[in-house]
């Protein structure tokens, strides 16, 4: 018909058309899921909920946290674990494994409870802030070259320490249950270290229920709300007590050792661009609850290796896997709780202490291996590990200036006055 008006073609349907070629590309890839990609992208996150993140159940219970709290807690490290490693998997094609971060969770077991819940959620959010700002600056790398990392070892080993320790009263206390999972966590360190943590757990689950040892569980409907918000509050003890301490042990603690991975398995990414994007996406859910999110260490080998995929460019495809698994925990977060929570404090103390008890070892092994730095980092860690607060300020930040004097003190030496001329050279 004259007049009628010409619509333009929709070209992006068109099987030739670069998009719709694309998207094809990418749906097919998806589709060519082997089980060794799938089953490590789950089993990525499997070891970090059976484990690692009861210490986020111990913190909570110290500091006297709502059900709801820790509901929230849950749904905000797991959406912004999700979110974060599915845009940074598919858009770099490589498996970007993220996590909250671990130590950071046993940094609030010693300092949650010093603070109010609205202060630490201002110390959250201002640690994701400080990463965001290092990362989008660029100086990730040269920050850490010029701050002994043997320090920011002793730090956390001393933090850790604390917490590990109490798995001795605890066997004592409750030998019929943490005895045996002690001993089944050692051997599985030393036959299947994967999945130590993982059956020490599991074996305790079921010796509670020969036992009749689980308490009640409460009320579904108080633990199942969704994410909570909570308006920050800023103060000395927020930013001393907890987010100093939390941007530092995430990025000495978890941003350096998976990059590592990452480089060790021939993937190459500038820094900046996941500390950049997982430090903004911490400090936007920190009213939540996200105390962090970062780039994962011993769990991401699962995916970057052979393992996953024997060709390395479809390995991207475990961290979409692991970044959707995050996302579903995040849709069940309150049910979750609820069934963690019906888990007695002897059982959670347990799993918390043997889930730390190989970042203990490692921090050890890395603040005292350095011969320059090896006496200032014992003296962080002394420090740290003893908890004294002075001043309303905690341990982390007077064991970090602690180290730091000792080792300027050591490094110093005097100035050597100039020396006079040979009396051949005396006019």
């Amino acid at each position: 018909m004259a007049g009628a008006p010409r619509w333009p073609r929709l070209s992006c349907v068109h099987s030739r058309c670069p998009r719709s070629q694309l998207l094809t590309r990418e749906h097919a890839m998806l589709q060519k899921l082997p089980p060794s990609t799938l089953i490590a992208g789950v089993l990525t996150i499997a070891v970090g909920y059976t484990g690692p993140f009861l210490i986020i159940v111990h913190a909570a219970q110290q500091a006297g946290l709502s059900a709801g709290q820790l509901a929230s807690w849950m749904w905000a490290v797991s959406f912004g674990s999700g979110i974060a490693g599915l845009w940074l998997s598919w858009k770099w094609k490589m498996p970007i494994i993220t996590a909250w971060s671990t130590p950071g969770a046993a940094v609030l077991l010693a300092s949650l409870p010093s603070v109010s819940y609205p202060e630490a959620v201002g110390g959250f959010f201002l640690a994701g802030l400080a990463v965001w700002l290092i990362g989008i600056s660029g100086v990730f790398d040269a920050l850490m070259k010029r701050f002994p990392p043997a320090l920011a070892a002793g730090l956390l080993a001393g933090i850790l320490f604390r917490f590990v320790v109490e798995l001795v009263p605890a066997m004592r206390d409750q030998t019929a249950l943490v005895l045996p999972m002690a001993i089944a966590f050692f051997l599985g360190r030393r036959m299947w270290p994967r999945y130590a943590l993982m059956g020490s757990l599991l074996l305790g689950c079921g010796l509670l229920l020969l036992q009749g040892g689980f308490v009640a569980a409460p009320s579904l409907a108080a633990s199942a709300s969704g994410p909570l918000w909570t308006t920050p509050a800023f103060s000395l003890a927020g930013i001393t007590n907890i987010a100093l301490p939390l941007a530092l042990v995430a990025l000495t603690g978890q941003f350096l050792p998976g990059m590592a991975v990452l480089k060790n398995d021939g993937f190459v990414i500038p820094a900046k661009v996941p500390v950049s994007v997982l430090g903004g996406v911490s400090a936007l859910l920190a009213p939540f609850g996200c105390h962090g999110v970062v780039l994962a260490a011993i769990t991401a080998a699962m995916c970057t290796g052979a393992e996953a995929h024997p060709d390395r460019h479809q390995r991207w495809k475990a961290g979409v896997v692991a970044a959707v698994c995050y996302l579903l925990v995040a849709l069940l977060g309150g049910a979750l709780v609820a069934v963690l929570l019906i888990l007695p404090k002897a059982l959670v103390m347990a799993a918390a202490a043997l889930a730390l008890f190989g970042t203990l070892a490692s921090s050890l092994t890395a603040a005292l291996s350095n011969d320059t730095h090896r006496e200032a980092a014992l003296l962080t860690f002394v420090v740290a590990a003893s908890g004294v607060t002075i001043a309303g300020i905690g341990a982390p930040l007077w064991a970090l200036l602690a180290g730091v004097a000792a080792g300027l003190i050591l490094r110093w030496q005097p100035r050597v006055g100039r020396k006079a001329k040979p009396v051949a050279e005396v006019r």
